[in-house]
């Protein structure tokens, strides 16, 4: 598996205002999964903001950032658009839609202070969104006699803790099922540490290894 850092992408959509010169920018940040839903999500800002002169635009998409796209919106070419995706490829994010909304203040701002405007509009705004981590973890799981499930599931707790894991939900039937999701490097040692915790009598099993969105801690 590579260890080449993916993309990461935010929580929720954000919005930050930031004024210049008395132009004010509007900057709205959500996570996409697809070109038709950023497209969805431009027309609703552009209708909701009816009344704005520029709804400036830049998206990445895809697991490995490879669809990207920009639109100044009738700005001078390449003073938004353009730094604004740069912004996006600098913090390596994936799968979200900005759309910056520019209120003209009567004070033309240059080439220059477009670029700069645009750029720190959605910089600020990524600085206030909740970021998530893309990583590629692996299932690891485990089914368990309930008199032992609550003390495995106490150390699974401490365990994905200490190796930045995520523990889902146990599901009880016969027995209970409890299910941690590592990083691809880290299974063997889990292997190794639930059989020393239970003398071998319970063997996990490995499953699939995908990429999984994760807080940024």
């Amino acid at each position: 598996m590579t260890s080449t850092p993916l993309p990461s992408t935010i929580a929720a959509p954000v919005e930050h205002t930031l004024e210049v010169k008395r132009s004010v920018f509007l900057t709205h940040l959500e996570p996409v999964r697809s070109m038709e839903e950023a497209d969805a999500i431009i027309a609703a800002i552009r209708k909701e903001h009816w009344d704005a002169r520029h709804h400036c635009t830049a998206l990445i998409i895809g697991p490995n950032a490879d669809r990207q796209r920009s639109n100044d919106d009738g700005e001078p070419a390449g003073t938004a658009g353009v730094p604004m995706l740069e912004v996006l490829r600098h913090r390596h994010v994936t799968d979200l839609v900005a759309i910056v909304t520019r209120w003209f203040g009567g004070t033309l701002l240059g080439a220059g202070g477009l670029v700069r405007a645009y750029g720190s509009a959605v910089s600020e705004t990524l600085d206030a969104a909740t970021v998530v981590e893309r990583v590629h973890l692996t299932q690891v799981t485990a089914d368990v006699p309930h008199a032992d499930a609550g003390r495995v599931l106490a150390f699974l707790h401490q365990w994905a803790d200490a190796h930045a894991a995520v523990l889902d939900d146990p599901e009880y039937a016969a027995e209970a099922r409890l299910s941690v999701r590592v990083a691809p490097a880290d299974v063997p040692t889990l292997e190794a540490d639930l059989a020393a915790l239970t003398a071998g009598s319970i063997v996990p099993v490995r499953g699939e290894t995908r990429v999984v969105d994760r807080p940024r801690g």
